[in-house]
């Protein structure tokens, strides 16, 4: 199983917002500190935007930061909600499942539990969990360290 780059980059944006804490962040110095593609970014920061987890300021000193703490951010929820549709095969899906051996097969069970396991475990961490080494993480997505 392989996250989105939708998922990973939501992550990723959660995880310097965290870091930088009450200060204002632009997708364009996210995406420069993470190397990644501002293009991409600006569609997470929206998704972020919509769901609370971020809030956003347009216009001259605008940009984004938390919207909510970090210890309020859940994982799994996160997750569920930036995965297209939780499918991991095709029978997932059974109005458009094509698969000739579905009736007999039990691997679907098999990945759905696999899948439930995999959003439990995540269910158990936060944000917060994962900004935990802060004075690490701001060294490496070059933040000077105000706090």
């Amino acid at each position: 199983m392989r996250l989105t780059t939708f998922s990973d980059y939501s992550l990723r944006v959660l995880i310097y917002l965290g870091v930088h804490g009450e200060e204002i962040a632009t997708v364009g110095r996210i995406a420069e500190a993470y190397r990644i593609s501002a293009n991409h970014l600006m569609k997470v920061a929206h998704y972020l935007a919509q769901g609370g987890y971020i809030e956003t300021a347009r216009g001259k000193g605008g940009g984004m930061r938390l919207g909510l703490a970090p210890e309020k951010i859940n994982l799994g929820e996160l997750v569920r909600g930036t995965e297209d549709n939780g499918k991991l095969v095709e029978c997932f899906d059974r109005n458009a499942s094509d698969c000739r051996i579905e009736s007999a097969c039990v691997l679907r069970g098999v990945l759905g539990q696999a899948l439930d396991a995999f959003f439990r475990s995540l269910d158990a961490y936060t944000l917060a969990d994962l900004i935990a080494p802060k004075p690490r993480l701001a060294k490496m997505l070059v933040l000077t360290q105000k706090r």
